[in-house]
């Protein structure tokens, strides 16, 4: 302290030697950090960044195969206009997604070549269910306006709504080509870190449907005229219809 009762400036006092070197030893015994300068950074764990960027990559290429318009996608947004049984579809839709994405990781590739006769069965059978579905399509777009009034189709029955869903999802061998096949293939280029890749496309799934379900709320006012849902509904029988010709010509 000074004279005048002013407290001394406080002096950096050096490590000694012998601390430094301690500190150091110890520092080397456990691998987890190295002098740079005068700090003494921690290494990070290797296998974080690792798990981060096969999560990432799953996300990404997840929900770039799903972003397209489809069958899938076609109902969702059309339930979702409508309100009807929104969740119910949506979790359904996703959680088949999820199913696929897990055959897929754990390996689809062993099973298609065992059974070789799963491929031509959904693939046809998913044509035939396509054009009808098409077909139905078509006809509510010819039909009276006030069929096509969101407010007055009502709800549904949710036992028809996720029936429709699930086979959209499951007899169409494109969802099976994206989830289990390619999603599956890419997955062995992470080993190790197939379960967080996986992840991250299930979460894409998750992510796309309820945000397609609920966002389609956003364009109600454009549909409360007749005029819009029968555009949807020729977009949507088109769909169904280009889908199915995919399917037949292979």
């Amino acid at each position: 302290m000074h004279n005048d009762g002013s407290p001394a400036p406080i002096r950096a006092v050096p490590m000694v030697a012998d601390g430094r070197l301690a500190l150091w030893a110890c520092i080397r015994s456990t691998g987890r950090a190295k002098p740079h300068g005068t700090s003494i950074p921690v290494r990070d764990d290797p296998k974080a960044p690792a798990m981060t960027s096969a999560l990432a990559a799953g996300f990404a290429l997840g929900l770039s195969l799903i972003l397209a318009i489809g069958a899938q996608n076609a109902f969702v947004l059309r339930q979702g206009l409508r309100g009807a049984h929104v969740f119910a579809v949506c979790l359904a839709c996703a959680l088949s997604d999820a199913i696929l994405i897990a055959v897929g990781v754990a390996g689809f590739a062993v099973i298609s070549d065992a059974v070789p006769g799963v491929v031509p069965v959904m693939r046809w059978g998913g044509a035939a269910f396509l054009i009808v579905y098409g077909a139905l399509s078509f006809r509510a777009a010819l039909g009276p306006a006030a069929a096509l009034e969101p407010a007055e189709a009502g709800a549904g029955s949710l036992t028809k709504a996720l029936a429709t869903c699930l086979a959209l999802t499951w007899l169409n061998p494109h969802v099976y080509l994206d989830t289990v096949v390619l999603l599956g293939s890419v997955s062995t280029q992470y080993d190790g870190r197939q379960l967080a890749f996986g992840a991250g496309a299930v979460a894409a799934s998750f992510t796309f449907f309820f945000s397609l379900g609920y966002g389609a709320r956003l364009l109600r006012p454009l549909f409360a005229k007749p005029a819009a849902w029968r555009v949807l509904e020729v977009v949507v029988g088109l769909t169904m219809w280009a889908i199915a010709a995919k399917l037949i010509l292979g």
